[in-house]
């Protein structure tokens, strides 16, 4: 087996918020892979005397060594129970109701001898190649499809220039918009406080005998093909297979370069925090 990492934050001021991880049990024969992209909350109250950093890091090690214990439940199982133990480890000293307490997406692949298993939780992806050479991509588009008025007032701020006062006053409208929407009925789930969240994941499991390897990328590293349209999936992982991981990330940073204010792309962030992983046996 090899498996190939690689993440950049977005901005040296700022720290990562992406988490990776990938645990081999001494058992051998298996693993497990998990990815979460930490939501960056907006300026203001969250409700939480802790980092997105710090959650990101509490839900992932929690989730990586429950993926890999003896006997380990389903991977909703395993991200329901990390929920529960990451909102107990501040639940004393935050409010875990604030709708930005810190919050994360998720990306879980878990493999054995005979099954490739794998959770996907809002917008990053996971890349899944057959033994014919055909990628798939397993993807939660909740948020891609959020119901009106949202697309109008995304629409509306990328029409106005950025640094402006009235796009600031636009972006302020539309992230309360998709604010109001965050793990609520009709539109997107992200993991945060509540355990219950994890029956929100796509879910899946494959015969080990049909895969041939796999890739989790937060929508920093998916942007290649998401916002810049450089690349299909097909593509991306032919990329990884070749050039690697540090390949796609430096790929994503020149396209960012060459649009450096999101006139040509338009994008929330005009650098984001961006992790891949690509595994393959």
């Amino acid at each position: 087996m090899r498996i190939e990492t690689a993440t950049e934050p977005g901005s040296p001021e700022r720290p990562n918020e992406d988490f990776a991880a990938v645990a081999m049990p001494a058992s051998g024969g298996g693993g497990s892979l998990i990815l979460l992209d930490g939501v960056t909350p907006p300026d203001g109250p969250t409700g939480c005397r802790h980092t997105v950093p710090w959650y990101v890091s509490q839900l992932g090690g929690s989730m990586i060594e429950l993926s890999v214990s003896p006997a380990a439940p389903s991977l909703a199982d395993c991200l329901a129970e990390a929920v529960r133990r990451t909102a107990a480890a501040h639940r004393d000293t935050c409010d875990l109701y604030h709708r930005r307490t810190p919050q994360a997406t998720v990306v879980a692949v878990r493999w054995n001898a005979d099954s490739v298993e794998h959770l996907v939780l809002s917008d990053s992806v996971l890349l899944i190649e057959d033994t014919s050479g055909h990628v798939g991509a397993v993807l939660d588009d909740r948020l891609r499809r959020l119901p009106d008025p949202v697309p109008a007032l995304r629409a509306a701020v990328r029409t106005l220039p950025r640094g402006t006062a009235a796009r600031a006053e636009a972006a302020s409208e539309y992230g309360r918009a998709v604010e109001a929407l965050r793990n609520a009925e009709g539109g997107f789930f992200t993991a945060a406080a509540d355990p219950a969240v994890a029956a929100r994941a796509v879910t899946g499991t494959l015969p080990r005998s049909g895969v041939r390897a796999v890739a989790a990328l937060t929508d920093g590293a998916a942007r290649l093909v998401e916002v810049f349209h450089e690349e299909d999936w097909q593509g991306t992982f032919t990329l990884l297979r070749k050039a690697g991981p540090e390949e796609l990330l430096r790929r994503v940073r020149a396209a960012e370069s060459a649009d450096p204010d999101g006139a040509r792309f338009p994008r929330g962030k005009p650098r984001d925090d961006a992790t891949a992983v690509f595994a393959r046996w």
